[in-house]
């Protein structure tokens, strides 16, 4: 476990891995765009009768915002038409025989906006509250997951990668769904709008916005295209400077006493160097972008307002038109940029939506562990009679770590394994609390096979004490006490006592109460390591695991844990995983492990006895001290 451990360190903290502000990478694209949304649809099932409804407010109020420069300009031509015609301010025709005033036309125009903003609030208002319970289902439905995933996927992925998905890549989809949702149907629905109300006004200044809009997006296409390298290139640098800066301030003891700092300085600056000039190309290329786009905005507003006086003078009646209609198009013109940016914008959220989902779907289909049969059996009372019989494993189908290992550890035993790194010590202690299955063979607990029991209860006969501690901020007490719920204060400080931890945790400014950090970082690693051990003690289970136990306490302190140990174990069938042979001279039974198989085994003094593989290991140890 403990090299498994080092292992996702090493993963973890290689090839840094540039993410936007929702977490996604910048350069990810998802493998299956098309069955990933349609998974992701047939995710969002449950909800379509919301999310219609909202996409149809949505639908209207923009419809609404569309009628609004039409509206404005029939005023500004009943302006233009009395003072040129001399006469006084008359019922404008609005559609289907309806006439206002003017006053009463401005009151309607404030209506539909006032309307419109009423939609787009009820439709947000419904995505959100919709959004929200589905990533509380998602985030739910991910972590139940994660709790039935065998061991062995987490061996092969980082939990970082984890924690994304859990956490960047849902805020992803939730985004999405809260913003993008809605901004789909708006913008479909403002973009068909604004052209069929142009076109009914006047086909010749349409087919002159349709031309500058076509220019728009070809000019914004080339500069994207441009710039994109620069992009990537930026986003590889950042990555890699975020890297650098990572590696070498949490490893700033290493990088002074090796007096790396100048190298490192010198790294750093040619990485800077690389983001600075790949930052300003990019920057720059997409930066212009947006004045030409401008400049062929202001460039639609010259030619509308140039043909638009032509045609207001024309006297054809196909394509006379009023004062009010160039005021409109200007209007349409300004409006019809933000669907078209949403649009573009749209395509890159749906990329990064779908390769969210990717990634979480990817967890989701995880193969599970294999389920629990019903005519499963409990042991009652435990003695902690363990029986390893022909027993086949390898972590890939092709390649066996365990090969053939036998070994029958009697009840009260105190077994102690060793071996040189990967003789399959760690492997023996995960197939046995069946975090892997093995692959033939049989493991029995009391003469009952641990396959014909549940997890939970295979689990639950061990305490298991490892190298590596695990505690989480919180209490020194709740961490003691992390999964013996059924146990008083007073047990809770009895375990200290044995453990040798009560001394250390009363010295502490709010003792039992002391609040730990992330990780305990604010308490020694040693006193890490006691606290783990109180935990163990405190559970009370029939059997004990002991990985490398006291690897990370002081000679004086180890010699006090050895005795506690050797109360807690009496009794109790313990397996303790040794590199420091010195700790296992009085155990009851020393497995010599190698190539995945016991070569040796007996008591320390017979082995040393014996001259063979243990006796090298121990007198090279020694020799080493």
């Amino acid at each position: 476990m403990s090299q498994q451990k080092q292992t996702e360190r090493r993963r973890t903290s290689s090839s840094p891995v540039m993410r936007g502000p929702r977490g996604m990478n910048y350069l990810e694209k998802p493998q299956d765009f098309k069955g990933t949304m349609i998974k992701l649809l047939r995710y969002l099932k449950p909800y379509a009768g919301r999310i219609f409804f909202a996409g149809f407010m949505a639908v209207i109020a923009s419809l609404m915002t569309v009628l609004g420069p039409w509206l404005l300009g029939l005023i500004t031509s009943e302006v233009a038409d009395a003072y040129t015609g001399g006469r006084a301010l008359g019922m404008i025709d609005v559609i289907f025989g309806i006439s206002l005033s003017i006053g009463e036309l401005a009151l309607f125009i404030a209506g539909i906006y006032i309307m419109s903003a009423g939609f787009n609030y009820l439709q947000a208002f419904m995505l959100i509250g919709m959004t929200q319970n589905l990533t509380y289902s998602m985030r739910k439905e991910l972590s139940s997951k994660i709790n039935t995933l065998p061991l062995k996927y987490f061996d092969d992925q980082s939990f970082g990668d984890i924690l994304g998905r859990v956490t960047n890549d849902v805020e992803t989809i939730n985004g999405t769904l809260t913003q993008s949702l809605s901004e789909i149907f708006r913008a479909f629905t403002l973009l068909t709008g604004i052209f069929v109300i142009m076109f009914l006004l006047s086909w010749p200044l349409a087919l002159i916005v349709v031309v500058t809009t076509i220019m728009s997006l070809l000019v914004a296409r080339k500069f994207v295209q441009l710039s994109q390298g620069y992009f990537r290139q930026q986003a590889k640098s950042y990555g890699e400077m975020t890297g650098h800066i990572e590696e070498t301030y949490s490893g700033h003891v290493v990088v002074k006493v090796f007096n790396h700092q100048e190298k490192s300085y010198q790294n750093f600056e040619r990485i800077n160097q690389d983001l600075f000039q790949s930052s300003v190309k990019s920057q720059f290329i997409s930066g212009i972008m947006f004045p030409m786009q401008f400049f062929i905005g202001n460039l639609a507003y010259i030619m509308i307002a140039v043909a638009g006086a032509f045609l207001v003078l024309s006297t054809n009646p196909l394509i006379a038109i009023k004062i009010g209609v160039i005021q409109a198009f200007i209007q349409y013109t300004r409006q019809i940029n933000q669907p078209i940016q949403a649009i573009g914008g749209i395509a890159n959220v749906l990329q990064s939506t779908a390769a969210a989902s990717e990634r979480i779907f990817g967890l989701l289909e995880q193969p599970e562990e294999s389920p629990e049969r019903e005519d499963l059996k409990s042991l009652e009372k435990v003695k902690g009679h363990v029986v390893f019989k022909d027993v086949y494993f390898g972590y890939t189908p092709d390649v066996d770590v365990i090969k053939g290992f036998n070994a029958e550890i009697k009840p009260g035993q105190k077994v102690a394994i060793v071996g040189p790194t990967g003789a399959g010590k760690t492997t023996i202690v995960n197939l046995l609390m069946r975090f892997y299955e093995i692959k033939s063979g049989s493991i029995t607990i009391d003469g009952t096979d641990i396959r014909d029991m549940s997890r939970s209860d295979v689990r639950r006969l061990f305490g298991m004490v490892l190298q590596d501690t695990w505690l989480f901020e919180g209490t020194v007490y709740e961490n003691i006490a992390y999964g013996s719920d059924d146990k008083t204060r007073d047990d809770v400080i009895a375990a200290s006592k044995l453990a040798q931890t009560h001394h250390f945790i009363e010295s502490l400014s709010s003792g039992y109460e002391f609040m730990l950090a992330e990780e305990g970082e604010n308490i020694s690693q040693g006193q890490r390591q006691l606290l783990t051990i109180s935990r163990a003690m405190l559970a009370d289970r029939p059997m004990l695991i002991l990985d490398e136990a006291t690897s990370n306490v002081d000679t004086r302190t180890e010699v006090q844990i050895q005795r506690a140990m050797e109360t807690l174990m009496k009794n109790r069938t313990s397996f303790v995983i040794a590199h420091r042979l010195s700790t296992i001279r009085h155990a009851d039974m020393i497995f010599v492990m190698n190539d995945g198989n016991i070569i040796e085994q007996g008591k320390h003094e017979q082995l040393l006895a014996k001259g063979g593989f243990y006796a090298d290991l121990y007198h090279s140890q020694f020799e080493t001290e």
